[in-house]
């Protein structure tokens, strides 16, 4: 399943873990997505939109 905001198109980031020791092993940061239901145009649909969208007020909430 895809990680990607479908508003902004947000995606996970690569890093490191990082131990006491200094050893470094790969890991992803996926945005912190929900699935919302919005108005679309002019129907209601479900999509992933990260929080961020969603507190900004990009995404349009049916009544």
């Amino acid at each position: 399943m895809s990680q990607v905001c479908e508003i902004c198109g947000k995606k996970p980031q690569v890093g490191c873990n990082v131990s006491h020791a200094h050893n470094k092993s790969k890991r992803r940061f996926n945005p912190n997505l929900q699935r919302v239901r919005t108005v679309v145009d002019g129907q209601t649909k479900r999509i992933k939109v990260c929080t961020r969208c969603i507190r900004s007020g990009k995404v349009v909430k049916p009544a």
